[in-house]
Order: C-alpha cells, then sequence, then structure tokens
C-alpha cells in the first residue's frame, strides 16, 4: 500500500472513532425505584428510567434483609408467577417490577441495573464497574385483621321507593401497630364526617337508594404503618336517571343518544332498536354505528344517517347480578329539504294569493260609466 494511502487510512479510522465516542453516552438514571412499606396481601411496583447511547439494557435484582450481599437476579413469571416485569426500549429504556399477593417474605433490597457498555455481559469484567445501580427497600408487614359486615343487598319496589336502614360495620381485632383512628370511604371517596377514633366503627345508610349501591371501605390508620382496610359491597339493581328522550337531525348529519344509570355493580349496557314490531340488538355490519359505555354510562354514536332505516325508537339496557333497567329515545330524521320547508311554503302562499287576485280581477265587473248627455248634477 502507499504511504499515503496508508497515513489518509490511518486518519479516517482515528476519525470514526472520535466520532463514535463523541456520539456514545454512558448510561443514566432518569427515574429510580423508591422505598415503601406494605401490607400483606398488597401490590407493590417499582419503576426505573434509564438514558444513555446506545440505549441501556435493564436488570432487576433482589436481596433479602441483612444480606446484601447476595443479590439475585428477577425474571418475569418468578414466585409462583406473582412477579411481573415489563420493559420498553426506545430513546430512554423504561422498566417495570410488580409483585402481588405480598408476603413477609418477599421484604428485601430490590435493585434496578443499567449498563450500555458493550462489555457488561463478559464474566472476565467486574459488575460493579459496566453496570450502574440504583436500589430500594421494601417492607412488608403483617396486615391487620379486620372483622366487616356482609355484602348488602337494596331491593326496592318502585323506582321511588327507598329498601330499609342498612348499617355498615367494622372491627379492628388484631394489630402489630398503634392505631390512630378511622374512616369510611365509598368508591375510593372519602365520606365527609366519618374520621373516629374507636376501633369498632359503623357507617349507617337511614334511607338507602340505588344511588347509595357501592363499594364502601372502612379504613384504619397507624403510626408506623400503612392504612388497613376491609371493603363492604353494597349492590343494588340499575335506575337510569337520565337519558336523551329525542333527538331530531336532518339526513346525512350524525346523532348521539345516551343513557345514565345508579347502582352497583356497573351494568353491562346493550342497545337496541325497534324493528318489524320487535327489538333487536344494533347491528354495526354498516359501520354507522358506535357504543361507547364507562361504568354507569353509555353514548350510542350514529354517523350518516339513513332516512329510511335509521328513525325510529332505540332502548338502552342496563344489566347487573340484581336486575335490569331500560330507558326509550325516539330518533327523527329529516329529509334534505327540510330546511327550505320554510320557504318553500311562503312561496306556495304567496302564489295563492297572486292567482286568486288575477281570478278575481278577470271575473270582476266593469263600472257603468255615465252617457256625456245627460245632464250632470242632481236631478
Amino acid at each position: 500500500m502507499h504511504p499515503d494511502a496508508a497515513m489518509l487510512a490511518a486518519v479516517l479510522v482515528g476519525n470514526l472513532l472520535l466520532l463514535q465516542r463523541a456520539s456514545a453516552q454512558n448510561a443514566g438514571f432518569v427515574k429510580s425505584p423508591m422505598s415503601e412499606t406494605k401490607l400483606t396481601g398488597d401490590t407493590f411496583e417499582l419503576y426505573c428510567d434509564v438514558v444513555g447511547n446506545p440505549t441501556p439494557e435493564i436488570q432487576w435484582w433482589y436481596a433479602e434483609i441483612n444480606r446484601a450481599d447476595s443479590f439475585k437476579q428477577l425474571w418475569d413469571g418468578a414466585r409462583k408467577r406473582r412477579v411481573s416485569i415489563n420493559t420498553a426500549y426506545g430513546a430512554n429504556g423504561v422498566s417495570v417490577l410488580a409483585i402481588t399477593r405480598l408476603t413477609l417474605e418477599d421484604s428485601g433490597t430490590y435493585e434496578c441495573r443499567a449498563s450500555n457498555d458493550p462489555r457488561r455481559n463478559d464474566l472476565r469484567q467486574n459488575p460493579a464497574i459496566t453496570w450502574i445501580r440504583a436500589q430500594a427497600t421494601i417492607s412488608v408487614l403483617q396486615k391487620p385483621r379486620i372483622d366487616a359486615s356482609d355484602q348488602v343487598v337494596l331491593v326496592h319496589e318502585g323506582s321511588h321507593s327507598t329498601a330499609s336502614p342498612v348499617t355498615l360495620q367494622c372491627n379492628l381485632t388484631t394489630t402489630h401497630n398503634t392505631h390512630t383512628g378511622s374512616f369510611w370511604m365509598k368508591n375510593q371517596q372519602e365520606i365527609p364526617g366519618t374520621r373516629r377514633d374507636p376501633k369498632n366503627t359503623e357507617y349507617r345508610l337511614n334511607k338507602p337508594r340505588a344511588d347509595d349501591a357501592g363499594e364502601y371501605m372502612c379504613v384504619y390508620t397507624f403510626d408506623k404503618a400503612p392504612n388497613a382496610n376491609a371493603s363492604i359491597e353494597v349492590k343494588a339493581a340499575p335506575e337510569i336517571i337520565s337519558h336523551k328522550r329525542s333527538e331530531n337531525k336532518n339526513e346525512g348529519e350524525s346523532a348521539k343518544l345516551y343513557c345514565k344509570s345508579v347502582g352497583y355493580p356497573h351494568p353491562i349496557w346493550t342497545w337496541r332498536k325497534h324493528r318489524n314490531g320487535g327489538w333487536s340488538e344494533i347491528d354495526n355490519s354498516t359501520g354507522r354505528f358506535s357504543i361507547i359505555n364507562n361504568e354507569n354510562y353509555t353514548e350510542l354514536y350514529i354517523i350518516n344517517l339513513d332516512i329510511s332505516t335509521d328513525p325510529g325508537e332505540y332502548e338502552c339496557n342496563a344489566t347487573n347480578v340484581i336486575g335490569n333497567k331500560t330507558a326509550k329515545s325516539i330518533l327523527r330524521v329529516r329529509s334534505h329539504l327540510a330546511p327550505l320547508w320554510p320557504l318553500l311554503g311562503v312561496l306556495a302562499e304567496i302564489f295563492i294569493l297572486v292567482v286568486i287576485i288575477v281570478v278575481y280581477e278577470k271575473r270582476k265587473k266593469p263600472d257603468e260609466v255615465p252617457d256625456d248627455d245627460e245632464p250632470a248634477g242632481p236631478m
């Protein structure tokens, strides 16, 4: 090889290595896992977000309490499928470690390791040099024992009647930590005015209705431990409290019908249309219908309305394990010419008036004209 060519190749290789080093970025943590205290039976999640170029690889490791020198790698499905690891690689590397149905043995140190070093999996390398680490301590405490009332089913004779009074009760019987108070929640929201000190607490529904149904929880607070709770389900058949009774649209437009209910558990919604003397479920073979359900609320959308098939009576049905309820809506679809009808009516009235005037003028007798020979003036 010519000496100049060899020198040029060496310079190019050197520049390439410099560019690679300049574009490379060591792994670094954007978000590290946080230490937590949990109760047996609960679930915890640890997040790890790392950045680097190339995108770093992420691993999860675990060590028992007071044995930080004996880490073991965790994998998805470990501990009888109670461990789940979800990792995604893009501009960053993001990984979530979750463990369900916690036991006391799940306490320990959890470590997120990340590395984009090309030598990271070389057994001859020291992992402490090729991997960066972030640790979190998970402490699992024995869950207190709470005796709670059984589930309650509200029975209503009519849409406006109330069931018999209901009292929900909880009793904190066993705890390893100092109890500081309690309160009640409904559907994950604290009920105002329910904070108390006794271990035996109750909540009374004097005139329960369908909208009082839901998931109630008695929650106990402690001095140096997470809150503990017990759930009581108050069930009731659905009651539809609002719906669109009618909708007037022009053909080619879109229409929306909706229904809203109370009751618990949240219902399964279905929509039907009255056809040929009977009810049939909405058929979306044309692709013009869409139904959106959200717990106690449902919407039916119809696009590109057809005046020949879409008008009529629609029905929403809410069904849960206790019962069901329906509500009807009427959809009216007008022709494209509907906006012109007022104008056409005015024009028709003008046309008829002109015709009447013309006919009247033609049929009217001419006025008598006096002869010039007759003297003017009074007789």
